[in-house]
């Protein structure tokens, strides 16, 4: 029997991964419920909606995976080895999930984002404010990468958000596909996108 004092971690657990698995539209209340072991007047108890339950579930899971984000791009790291430790990473534990449940699940930020951008405006600004954090950390690496003459990037922010709408892409080929080895190629395209060689032949 679920503790009440984990009640609201359970929720919020639970409609992260039902949104994961199939999409904001398809999750309903009381599939929530199911999923978290909850009754419906434990999730009104603490959230008005489904809505609001969606944006307090993704502001969690970005405050958990935070420190991660931060030891990924630690500035300890060589900038551009940042960027491909995060890919790896990403495609490590999508690999695993797809050995749990069959399928490669992609971005859950890409996913609900795109699905709900025109009906939930609380949602759409959650996802747009979470991916503004992220594109901060590719920011980092590729403007020290600038400045260590690795790449020539003199508007870090521009490249950042470019590299981060191909990588997203690539997790939308990935999922469609079924193919999670797309995921650890995108580190050459990475290197391209960036011009790395072009910035290597320029120094010789």
């Amino acid at each position: 029997m679920p503790r009440v004092s984990d009640m609201k971690q359970r929720l919020t657990d639970a409609v992260l991964d039902l949104m994961w698995e199939n999409s904001y539209g398809t999750t309903s209340v009381d599939a929530i419920c199911e999923r978290a072991g909850a009754k419906k007047g434990s999730f009104y108890y603490f959230f008005k909606s489904k809505s609001e339950l969606t944006v307090a579930a993704l502001e969690a899971e970005w405050n958990k995976n935070k420190a991660n984000m931060d030891a990924l791009f630690s500035p300890t790291i060589p900038p551009l080895e940042r960027l491909d430790r995060y890919f790896d990473y990403v495609h490590d534990r999508l690999a695993e999930l797809k050995k749990e449940c069959g399928s490669i699940l992609g971005c859950p930020l890409l996913s609900i984002g795109s699905e709900v951008s025109t009906q939930d405006q609380s949602v759409r600004a959650t996802v747009d404010r979470i991916w503004d954090r992220k594109i901060k950390y590719f920011e980092s690496a590729i403007r020290d990468a600038h400045a260590q003459g690795l790449i020539v990037a003199p508007d870090p922010e521009a490249k950042a958000r470019a590299l981060f709408a191909c990588y997203h892409g690539t997790l939308a080929q990935a999922r469609i596909q079924n193919d999670v080895e797309l995921i650890r190629d995108f580190k050459h395209v990475a290197m391209d996108v960036l011009g790395v060689k072009q910035a290597q032949a320029v120094s010789k």
